[in-house]
């Protein structure tokens, strides 16, 4: 069926796909969007939810920027946790509700990553509680840092230090990040302005605003059958 779309609206509409636009886009238009529109950065970590469902395997994403920005200040990053590694995951055992967790250096960031049931700042409290001596090295590696050091002495501040630190978690429903958005105005209403077409533009602010972003709460799930248990059933051993 051949189109109803005119050349112009064929030129308005690739628009958007031209490196000039793309260009202008982000110097100039994205700039002035976010002069006439002031957004706030959004808080870090899960949606707080009185469900007991929606508290399993909860996800942190810790972005630590290094003050020693450098091979040499990601070498003793590195240093710090390979030197402390067996009193951090024993601290993390204490805490009795972490799946998993990881140390990962991505540019110049050391990160942490987990999995962890329950409440974010229980969770925080408890590893501090147990370990804060020992992740004080690799505290004091990090921009702003020494404002919560030591940290063991300073737990309540340093669970503020974590949350601000640890990535906004974009929800899986598109019109939910309006509701963040609207929430921190003041906004508390279910629903609001769903009009999907000014959803690009919010969306662009709110992703300059926060710069790293977890994209939804994550896959969560406990298996019904472990691998070996397919395999033993499909009569390939193991």
């Amino acid at each position: 069926m051949p189109s109803a779309e005119g050349w112009f609206d064929r030129f308005v509409n690739g628009l958007p796909e031209t490196r000039i636009f793309q260009r202008l886009a982000s110097w100039v238009l994205v700039p002035y969007w976010a002069w006439r529109t002031p957004v706030k950065p959004l808080p870090g970590g899960p949606h707080p939810s009185i469900q007991p469902g929606d508290n399993l395997q909860c996800m942190m994403n810790l972005i630590m920027p290094l003050k020693e920005k450098s091979p040499i200040g990601r070498a003793k990053a590195a240093l710090a946790i390979a030197q402390n590694k067996d009193a951090i995951y024993a601290g993390l055992d204490n805490v009795g509700t972490v799946h998993f967790a990881r140390f990962v250096i991505v540019g110049d960031n050391i990160c942490m990553f987990s999995v962890y049931d329950g409440d974010f700042t229980n969770y925080i409290r408890d590893f501090i509680a147990t370990i804060g001596s020992v992740f004080n090295a690799v505290v004091e590696l990090v921009e702003g840092g020494e404002a919560v050091i030591p940290c063991e002495h300073n737990v309540e501040a340093f669970i503020q230090w974590v949350h601000e630190r640890d990535l906004y978690q974009v929800p899986d429903t598109a019109t939910d990040l309006l509701r963040d958005q609207e929430a921190l105005n003041g906004d508390k209403a279910a629903s609001g302005n769903d009009d999907l077409r000014l959803l690009p533009r919010k969306v662009v602010l709110q992703l300059r605003a926060n710069a790293n972003v977890s994209l939804g709460g994550g896959y969560r799930a406990y298996p019904g059958f472990s691998a070996a248990q397919v395999r033993n059933q499909l009569g390939l051993g193991w």
